[in-house]
């Protein structure tokens, strides 16, 4: 419940703003500066809930969050001043709280063993396909059959119960990790094997970003734009069987190598898409291709586990889904331009390139 606002704050924004406004431009921005404050701040509050502990730090994050999206939804449906849509939407992206970071290290918490931790991150991912399915799907209906505000207070009333319930679990709360040890020296974090894992992440987020604007403007092109859900849909739907059948298997192999593994199955599934003219063809690719998600996702965050330090988890973690968050937008832009100065078929190679990207990074990542 807690990560239902992932899939359902940025299109929620765009569906209020837009029936409101009537400018996409408009939509789109104030969904950007939410967006870019999430990506920003999710370091710092990655540190903080290292150092204090979670449970402190998420009630009071949730708390914030609540109230700036809702004054950013009221304020574009009553029209107030735009300024007051767009500060208030940075201060909800701001204040959004890094809840999977937390469950996976809650996860590294309680399981001990490496073929335990990858089961429970496999479930994680699975967990994240299923929130980016229904997400969508339950703020458009929401928005758009019931209320232009009712999609993103659900989101504002599952984001609270969900964090709520979460900091309530005490036992499975990492302890909290102060600023130094005991030595009185700072936990260091390995930036150099994080770098690499950094720009795997940034490359995979600019593949997603970029996949799906291009299957929407696809769909449009060849007049089936409303077929463009269920192609995306099918695409998560393939990482979500992936995900259980990667936590159902004891890999002899570690993260490092399923990651390099990963990321070329990527962009090896990404290859054929600008060749593909039909809808049922490209379906068929998008599902296929979606096997190789959850896998890498999955062994991307079970690297970072293993790399990182205990006491800096939740800060690696938060490194992870930042990174993946920062190529989302840059990827959907240039995907945008590809797709006007071009076609849509042509800028299918954005996606194939963000893949070379990634197994290229993969291939330094730590062994």
């Amino acid at each position: 419940m807690a990560r239902l606002p992932l899939s359902m704050v940025g299109l929620g924004i765009v569906l209020l703003i837009s029936a409101t406004s009537g400018s996409y431009a408009v939509a789109g921005s104030v969904s950007a500066a939410y967006v870019v404050t999430n990506a920003v701040l999710a370091l710092p509050q990655g540190r903080l809930l290292d150092r204090i502990g979670q449970r402190v730090v998420l009630i009071p994050l949730v708390l914030s969050f609540a109230v700036a999206l809702s004054v950013m939804a009221v304020s574009a449906y009553a029209e107030w001043p735009i300024v007051a849509t767009y500060i208030s939407a940075g201060v909800a992206g701001a204040t959004f709280p890094a809840i999977g970071a937390c469950v996976r290290a809650r996860w590294s918490h309680v399981v001990s063993t490496p073929a335990d931790v990858h089961t429970a991150y496999a479930l994680e991912s699975v967990f994240d396909e299923v929130v980016f399915i229904s997400g969508p799907i339950l703020v458009t209906v929401l928005a758009t059959a019931w209320h232009p505000l009712a999609g993103l207070g659900s989101a504002v009333v599952a984001a609270v119960l969900g964090t709520l319930v979460l900091a309530a679990q005490r036992r499975s709360e990492p302890p909290a990790h102060p600023r130094t040890d005991t030595a009185g020296a700072r936990v260091a974090m390995p930036w150099r094997a994080m770098a690499a894992i950094s720009v795997v992440c940034v490359a995979l987020g600019m593949l997603f970003g970029s996949a799906e604007v291009i299957t929407v403007a696809f769909c449009e092109e060849l007049g089936v734009k409303s077929l463009s859900g269920l192609l995306l849909a099918l695409w998560a739907a393939g990482s979500l069987v992936a995900g259980v059948i990667t936590g159902a298997v004891h890999w002899a192999m570690g993260p490092g190598r399923r990651l390099r593994y990963g990321t070329l199955a990527l962009a090896v599934a990404m290859s054929p898409l600008f060749l593909i003219g039909s809808v049922p063809v490209l379906a068929v690719a998008l599902f296929v291709g979606g096997f190789a998600v959850a896998p890498t996702l999955i062994a991307t965050n079970s690297l970072t586990e293993a790399t990182v330090p205990r006491a800096r988890l939740v800060e690696g973690m938060a490194i992870v889904h930042t990174g993946i968050a920062a190529g989302v937008a840059p990827g959907a832009a240039i995907a945008g331009l590809l797709i006007d100065g071009y076609s849509a078929s042509t800028a299918f190679l954005l996606p194939l390139v963000a893949g070379a990207v990634a197994a290229a990074a993969a291939q330094v990542t730590p062994r």
